[in-house]
């Protein structure tokens, strides 16, 4: 009986020390070997490994990007508005070995994180006016104030055995006091762009206007010329072709007669159906018989 007891208790104790002198390592982490306190080994290979028992312990940290949304806070801007900014960070441990001297753990690690991008965030919002900010211009622009912070953060983060991937800017809020101002000069801004908009499309409606006006006059007067220069033609013609019809003495007082009588027919048209020529006249000669 004693001897299955004592062989039960040496299984268990190779079990124990079997079981603490292996650790394993998953494929997204570093896995750091500490002995008393220091660091001995650093593995980031998956798989199966070993350790002293009892003595060596196993610290161990991600090696995938993380992202730590960092709490809003306030920031003033260098005409003295206070503004709260809303950011977050993408980060992963480059330096096991440093992370785990400096800092030791990810909670740790996005305390300092947190406090880097405050105080970066603080320096160059403190070097912008709120108008800088809060504007219509392209977000490029913004951007690339943006991405001097991360170049600020990610340079002090070395330090801890961290490297920065990206800083990003969620959003800008304005205490409550300050926002209806802001909005305000927002909206006269764009009713000023509309303005200039609306008096620069009626100015060029105006050119496109006066264009079209000289050139419809400049075609209307060319017509009329081009039809004072036919209707002149014209009458030459008529006259050349009466002078050659009527080219003799009897002709003439043919053509003077059917006149005549035209002109005659032309008063009889009306209501007054009376008529005065004087005994001279060819016509009232013709008229009453007479002769010459």
């Amino acid at each position: 009986m004693k001897k299955i007891i004592a062989l039960v208790v040496t299984l268990v104790l190779l079990l124990v020390i079997g079981f603490g002198a292996t650790y394993t390592v998953a494929e997204n982490e570093y896995a750091c070997v500490v002995r008393f306190s220091k660091i001995i080994s650093i593995t980031e290979e998956s798989g199966l490994h070993f350790k002293v028992p009892f003595i060596d312990s196993v610290k161990s940290f991600p090696k995938a990007t993380m992202l730590y949304d960092i709490p809003p806070s306030e920031v003033l801007t260098s005409d003295k508005q206070n503004m709260t900014v809303d950011s977050y960070v993408l980060w992963r441990v480059s330096d096991p070995k440093l992370f785990y001297q400096t800092l030791g753990s990810t909670v740790a690690a996005e305390d300092r994180l947190d406090a880097l991008t405050y105080n970066a965030l603080k320096n160059v919002m403190g070097t912008l006016a709120q108008a800088d900010i809060i504007n219509m211009d392209a977000a490029s622009e913004r951007n690339d104030i943006y991405s001097g912070i991360a170049v600020n953060v990610e340079e002090l983060a070395k330090a801890y055995g961290i490297d920065v991937v990206d800083i990003k800017i969620k959003r800008f809020d304005l205490p409550e006091s300050n926002e209806n101002a802001v909005y305000a000069r927002m909206i006269s801004e764009r009713n000023q762009m509309a303005e200039k908009f609306s008096a620069d499309g009626q100015y060029s409606a105006s050119l496109i206007r006066n264009d079209v006006d000289k050139q419809v006059n400049i075609l209307i007067s060319n017509a009329e010329a081009a039809a004072a220069q036919l209707e002149a033609e014209g009458e030459a013609e008529y006259m050349r072709l009466l002078a050659e019809a009527y080219d003799t003495d009897d002709k003439k007082e043919f053509y003077e007669f059917t006149l005549a009588l035209d002109a005659l027919q032309k008063t009889l048209d009306g209501d007054e159906k009376t008529i005065i020529l004087s005994k001279d006249s060819p016509l009232a000669q013709i008229l009453m018989g007479v002769s010459e």
